[in-house]
């Protein structure tokens, strides 16, 4: 009598990050309509029992695997080094893209299906606000204007460059670089005026020395 393969559990501590990567990785490859809490256990090998443990229902798995790809692209990204040097923005993005495209693809996926089911638009939304929050912070460190604006025309410029990406293949590194010579470009506008003044003041508290009496 055949007997059905013992089930693998994830390894204790690990086990809900280990099936929220098989949600991306299932949600990657066959949208929302295919990322189901049976297809998550069988890409884990797990039992479905196991993934309704941990999460309860789909839309929790969606929730968590979504702002879980969000964290991983940001810190390995270079989306914000931290640095304040445009030099440094985004510098490993199309490695992360290129090591694991799933991870970009399924944020994709989960953006489209948010047009049809105004349910995922709430995670999405947040999703997308974190990422222009960290570009936002990155360019006042370099120095630009605390605009909500400009960070987000520079995410909207990354996230087409990564949608590009998954879908094509190509290098996107030079387009990323033209983006970083931009925004060296906009610094030194930024710092022009600053300079400017600067000099005006030391003129004008040098002609305030010379008036003095002596």
């Amino acid at each position: 009598m055949a007997t059905s393969p013992p089930t693998r559990r994830p390894p204790r501590g690990d086990g809900r990050v280990a099936l929220i990567e098989a949600a991306i990785r299932v949600g990657a490859r066959q949208g929302l309509r295919g990322l189901t809490l049976r297809s998550v256990a069988a890409d884990a090998g797990v039992s479905h029992g196991l993934v309704r443990h941990h999460f309860g229902s789909r839309e929790q798995l969606v929730d968590e695997a979504l702002e879980h790809a969000a964290r991983i692209s940001m810190s390995t990204g270079d989306l914000e080094p931290g640095t304040g040097d445009p030099a440094d923005f985004s510098r490993a993005l199309e490695d992360l893209v290129a090591a694991n495209p799933e991870l970009q693809a399924f944020q994709y996926e989960m953006a489209m299906e948010a047009r049809r089911r105004p349910e995922l638009l709430a995670t999405n939304h947040t999703v997308y606000e974190q990422y222009r929050q960290a570009t936002q912070r990155e360019l006042v460190r370099m120095g630009l204007a605390d605009d909500p604006a400009l960070a987000h025309a520079v995410f909207a410029m990354l996230d087409g460059l990564v949608l590009q990406k998954v879908l094509f293949g190509k290098p996107i590194e030079p387009a990323l670089e033209w983006l970083r010579t931009m925004l060296k470009a906009l610094q030194a506008t930024e710092a022009a005026p600053a300079k400017r003044g600067s000099r005006r003041r030391r003129v004008d508290s040098a002609d305030a020395v010379e008036g003095q009496p002596t």
